[in-house]
């Protein structure tokens, strides 16, 4: 008489993935394919475009994470998009002064993005604070009234060309 076949659950179950595959390359794997829609991504395009233009250097990319990862967005695309417009970045800040000093109704003060840095480097925090800290107030003021519009101008005209990039190389439209 033959013994019956022993069999277990987990005989017919895929290996269980190792430390490395579960804490490493699962979470970049996830992270890299996150939101490739065609429309996910021109909304993080959007998004990236908005937060990467924040007139305050060194926080793009701090903001870029914040508002990313509650929304889902993919952050290689953003972090890439934020290096990727920082010669924009910088004469906008100028832009962003200037703006902010008109809808202030403030008289404009002499300004340089250069002049800035070098006096982030050499001031105290305090000294720097007193010395552009209306600048910063009048700049913030001027991105925050222009990031609805900024976005607009970036979300739905890439939209259609993404989708289109999408169907010409798949075959079909993602939603």
């Amino acid at each position: 008489m033959s013994s019956p076949a022993v069999t277990t659950a987990d005989s017919n179950a895929a290996p269980r993935p190792s430390f490395w595959q579960r804490r490493v390359v699962a979470p970049i794997v996830k992270q890299l394919t996150q939101g490739v829609t065609p429309d996910r991504i021109s909304f993080t395009l959007g998004i990236g475009t908005v937060c990467s233009l924040f007139p305050f250097l060194g926080f793009t990319w701090l903001l870029n994470l914040v508002v990313g990862v509650p929304l889902r967005l993919n952050q290689p695309i953003m972090q890439t998009f934020n290096q990727l417009l920082t010669p924009i970045h910088l004469p906008l800040i100028l832009i962003y002064v200037r703006g902010g000093e008109l809808i202030w109704g403030a008289q404009a003060e002499p300004f340089s993005v250069v002049e800035m840095v070098q006096n982030f480097a050499d001031l105290s925090l305090g000294e720097f604070i007193h010395k552009f800290g209306w600048a910063g107030a009048h700049a913030f003021t001027a991105w925050l009234l222009t990031a609805p519009l900024l976005f607009a101008m970036v979300y739905y005209p890439l939209r259609p060309v993404i989708r289109r990039l999408a169907r010409r190389t798949t075959g079909e439209l993602q939603p």
